[in-house]
């Protein structure tokens, strides 16, 4: 048994180690200084830089494994060096390549005790290992890296290392070196386990399950945080890793969790039972059981938007088959916030919010209250986003909410028809949804629904009224055209609305009269003639396409046209902009004209030299994209006079989106002048077929 030295010969010891010390950070300051500049440095110099500090790094980690001081100081300083090379993603292959991951496999568990000092001391204890758990946890992020560092060995001594929570209670001294390495282990642990099956397995082989489920009892937050994302990983579809984190009682902790007021640790816990319910309806039932159900709710509400988005995909999962909890969740208050979250910012928040309301419309009981807590009007607006996912959840629920008779009046009032009639849909699955609730919602116009929508259209505001006109003209029975056409004045409606101000309920009544008429069999076409377009001076006809005088060249699917410059100068502001401003085309000779066909583009020519071209239907609308392209107004009205001889009622909506499109204010005009003309040939129509004796129901 050795003696101890006396208080006072050690205090010019410490201070010499403390000198040694400070002098040791410093230099690992200058090296990692180093480091850094070479990264700056053109990548092949720099790798060479970058493989040399590793191979310095990693024969010092072959060489010091023993508890002296100097080694373990040298060690400390080898896997800083090392770990703060890994944070930089692209010289992780060198690190690798450099032999770095067998000498931090080495270090991630303490010397021999053989090695340990006369004095018992241990330096740096859990310094040297936490910094190589944290080296190879970011090597792991790479998934190829991911086997090399199992097989090295280094799962065993991860679980060893989380298992080392009991020192801190014999070590309070070192308590904050023993937090920090457990939680170094957990996160390395997790990314050498990220979208890796055979690693889950292999953790839960090694032992590493038991300790993390008791790490989300530690005192310290950031551990319960690393141990619950570690367990979350591995939850994730591994169906035995899933029910060993159940049987080690993990449940009661995690939903303790959920109420945490720290955002980091209810946002991790939300995402480990959100794994472990997942397709797994006996840990479901668990987990409602133990009391989860609440506090998930609770987080909807929360300031954390991850913890929100988690907590709405967990009630979506909750409520996938169970009519019961469906009910349950709706009645402890998720209704309100899941709509607050459809009008967040945050696509991914609307997206589950969508997708947990769709689950919970698909129950006759909810359907009404969601509706009724203002759910319609943000789940139609979301069929205007450009997500598919998102578009997808808003069309599933508003399916559901369509099933119920007391939402179809609100439904057609706000515009839901027009919505899903006018939307364009992204994926497949989202156009079939969209028009099983549009047949969804036309089976129910009938009886209560019906006389109700013939209330609103009698006594409602101005737009409700055409609105639900507009609707039933889409989705009611040809036994039911005569009672609210005629009987009820929704006629009047359909008309009025072809002599709006806008044309984009010009179009809708033209579209609901024309849906009617189809009902009715037959309608006729009207054509009118449009007036000239105004003379101007141009350059002249023998100057198209001449070489003479000629200096610059169109390229139009391989052939040349000659032109010239002053004579599109003087055509339009586009001509202008491209040779007087900063493009290319200023000084070139060539100019390639790559989206206009041959015929196009000689016809808009010859209308910029003579100021007149024959516009036939075949080119016209081809014609007036070109010249809506090259800000030809001229051009343009040639072209829509053209195309508004072609307008009827077949196809007065390509017409109205073709004016729309390309800002053809002269074929608006026509649009509307034939409506006008033709309202009161519209009225009579409709007044004789819908007054027709009903061979069906001939009570009408």
């Amino acid at each position: 048994m050795e003696l101890k030295k006396p208080q006072d010969q050690r205090l010019p010891e410490r201070k010499g180690q403390k000198r040694k010390l400070e002098e040791e950070i410093e230099e690992e300051q200058r090296e990692i200084s180093a480091v850094e500049a070479a990264t700056a440095t053109p990548y092949g110099e720099a790798r060479k830089v970058i493989l040399n500090e590793v191979h310095t790094q990693v024969n010092i980690l072959t060489s010091a494994f023993s508890w002296n001081e100097t080694h373990r100081a040298a060690a400390k300083r080898a896997t800083h060096i090392l770990a703060e090379l890994a944070k930089n993603e692209e010289v992780v292959n060198v690190i690798v390549e450099g032999g770095a991951i067998p000498a931090l496999v080495k270090h991630l568990e303490a010397p021999p005790s053989s090695e340990i000092d006369h004095d018992n001391s241990k330096p740096f204890e859990h310094e040297v290992e936490k910094e190589s758990a944290f080296a190879l946890g970011l090597l792991a992020v790479k998934p190829e890296h991911q086997q090399i560092i199992v097989d090295a060995g280094a799962l065993s001594h991860l679980v060893s290392l989380l298992k080392r929570q009991g020192d801190v209670h014999r070590d309070i001294a070192n308590s904050r070196a023993v937090n920090s390495v457990i939680r170094r282990a957990a996160d390395a642990i997790t990314n050498l386990a990220h979208e890796n099956s055979s690693i889950k397995s292999r953790v839960r082989m090694e032992g590493g399950i038991p300790p993390l489920v008791e790490l989300l009892k530690f005192t310290d937050t950031k551990v319960q945080r690393a141990a619950a994302g570690a367990l979350r990983t591995l939850a994730f579809k591994n169906d035995e890793n899933k029910n060993q984190i159940v049987e080690c009682n993990a449940l009661p902790t995690l939903i303790l969790m959920l109420r945490s007021d720290d955002a980091a640790i209810h946002y991790e816990a939300v995402g480990v039972i959100g794994n472990l319910v997942h397709s797994s309806p006996i840990i479901k039932r668990e987990v409602l059981a133990a009391g989860a159900l609440q506090p998930v709710i609770g987080l909807l509400s929360s300031c954390c938007s991850e913890s929100q988005r988690e907590a709405a995909l967990l009630l979506g999962q909750f409520a996938a088959t169970d009519s019961d909890c469906k009910v349950h969740i709706v009645q402890r208050g998720a209704v309100r916030p899941l709509i607050e979250m459809l009008q967040s910012p945050d696509v991914q928040l609307r997206e589950m919010s969508a997708f947990a309301l769709g689950r919970l419309a698909q129950d006759t009981h909810n359907q009404a209250g969601i509706a009724h807590n203002g759910g319609l009007v943000p789940l139609l607006r979301l069929l205007d986003s450009k997500n598919g996912s998102l578009q997808h959840n808003a069309a599933f629920a508003l399916y559901g909410l369509a099933d119920n008779e007391d939402n179809v009046s609100d439904f057609i009032s706000v515009g839901g028809v027009q919505k899903l009639q006018d939307g364009e849909f992204i994926v497949q699955a989202t156009k079939d949804c969209v028009a099983k609730t549009l047949k969804r919602l036309e089976e129910k116009i009938h009886g209560r629904v019906l006389n109700h929508l013939l209330y609103l259209m009698r006594v409602a505001e101005k737009a409700v009224q055409r609105r639900v006109a507009v609707a039933l003209a889409h989705l009611c029975s040809p036994d039911d055209q005569r009672a609210i056409f005629i009987n009820n004045c929704g006629l009047d409606l359909l008309v009025g609305l072809l002599g709006s101000s806008s044309l984009k309920q010009q179009l809708d009544g033209a579209i609901a009269l024309y849906r009617l008429a189809n009902k009715a069999m037959t309608l006729s076409p009207v054509d009118a003639a449009p007036p000239s377009p105004t003379p101007q001076v141009y350059l002249g006809e023998k100057y198209v396409n001449n070489a003479t005088l000629s200096d610059v060249t169109f390229l139009v699917e391989g052939r040349q046209f000659f032109a010239h410059r002053i004579c599109l100068l003087a055509s339009s502001d586009a001509f202008r902009a491209m040779f007087d401003g900063g493009y290319r085309e200023k000084d070139a000779r060539d100019i390639e004209i790559p989206n206009i066909r041959w015929e196009v583009f000689e016809l808009m020519m010859r209308f910029i030299y003579t100021g007149s071209v024959d516009v036939t239907l075949i080119v016209a609308q081809d014609l007036l994209r070109a010249a809506d392209q090259y800000l030809l107004e001229g051009l343009k009205r040639l072209c829509e006079y053209t195309i508004a001889q072609d307008i009827t009622l077949e196809n007065i909506g390509s017409m109205y989106e073709l004016s729309e499109a390309f800002h053809a204010i002269s074929l608006r005009h026509r649009h509307s002048q034939l409506i006008q003309r033709i309202i009161p040939e519209i009225r009579n129509y409709f007044e004789k077929a819908l007054t027709k004796p009903n061979q069906h129901n001939p009570q009408l």
